[in-house]
């Protein structure tokens, strides 16, 4: 039988993570984080992680867990989230229910699809090298190469999307296969989850640009200025130099621009990225689009994701 996994995602700022605990509240469940920057210990405000009052005594997993220094993949992801399912489905069987809460989509598709990483591939001196090459001639022509070698690969990474471009190269050049050759032989036959797949998102989209804005700001007011200049302090600050709510700060740490200048370009950022994870999520075959805005209170949304889910499992699930 296929573990039973319900997803929650969606753009930032949508409201996904408030929804998750109070349906886990109802439904006996855990969140098992799907964000590929809230699992860093360093960076809490800029990613947005919950607090613990903000969880609200629900368990959540995969966050705040990383060390900035250490690489950090998809592979170790699908790996974790898989181990961490099947604590949480054992440990109540059948009614615990892992809640797969995020954003990140590569992440999301990666576990529900069951793919199966060997390992290979891996070449850190090669990986060290290109994002050298990339931070002397652009991350563009990176991607140009990516686009010479492999089409369909770089037509789903974007070209500013580094890490994910390199790790790309990186595949073909160690392997002398194409990274949509590899992901094709790393998936099995038949899915090994039984997902519930809920996308939340909004009809009218300056509802979300503007949640985004007030996030931006409640960030700022939580002390992101001071997470940012700790984060850049460190040796290791490639990461957060690609984490959307830090690296828009640092020509302002630099004393380039003014800090409403820096906000501005933080808040358009965000706007871009939510706008790009619509993009891959309307992409999601088996996943169900949840408009908020469609909804009078969150106390109605609640109660519509948990009609899905007790019709998608045909009434196995007991709401509390």
């Amino acid at each position: 039988m296929k573990e039973r996994v319900l997803v929650l995602a969606g753009p930032t700022a949508c409201g996904k993570s408030d929804l998750a605990v109070q349906v886990c509240k109802r439904l006996n469940g855990e969140v098992v984080s799907a964000d590929s920057m809230q699992i860093y210990r360093e960076m809490r405000i800029g990613t947005a992680r919950p607090t613990e009052a903000e969880m609200q005594g629900v368990p959540h997993h995969l966050l705040g867990f990383w060390p900035l220094e250490k690489p950090f993949s998809v592979s170790d992801y699908v790996a974790l989230a898989a181990r961490t399912i099947a604590q949480i489905t054992a440990r109540g069987r059948p009614s615990r229910l892992p809640v797969l809460t995020g954003g990140t989509g590569l992440y999301i598709r990666s576990l529900l699809s069951g793919l199966t990483f060997a390992g290979e591939g891996v070449n850190e001196a090669l990986r060290q090298s290109l994002f050298a090459f990339a931070q002397a001639h652009g991350p563009e022509s990176l991607h140009q190469r990516l686009s010479q070698i492999d089409p369909e690969a770089a037509a789903k990474i974007h070209p500013h999307n580094l890490k994910r471009v390199v790790r790309a190269l990186e595949i073909y050049e160690t392997t002398g296969k194409t990274p949509t050759q590899a992901a094709r032989e790393a998936l099995p036959e038949a899915p090994p989850y039984d997902a519930c797949f809920q996308v939340l998102q909004f009809r009218n989209r300056e509802t979300l640009y503007r949640r985004i804005d007030a996030r931006v700001d409640k960030m700022l007011a939580d002390g992101l200025l001071e997470e940012a200049r700790h984060v850049f302090s460190l040796s290791a600050g490639e990461t957060a130099r690609q984490a959307i709510g830090h690296k828009e700060l640092l020509p302002y740490l630099a004393g380039t621009c003014t800090l409403s200048q820096a906000v501005e370009e933080m808040k358009r950022a965000t706007r871009r990225y939510a706008k790009r994870q619509l993009t891959w999520f309307r992409r999601e075959k088996d996943a169900q689009p949840l408009f908020v805005d469609d909804f009078p209170t969150p106390q109605a949304l609640l109660e519509e994701v948990l009609h899905r889910v007790q019709t998608h499992w045909k009434g196995s699930f007991v709401c509390i």
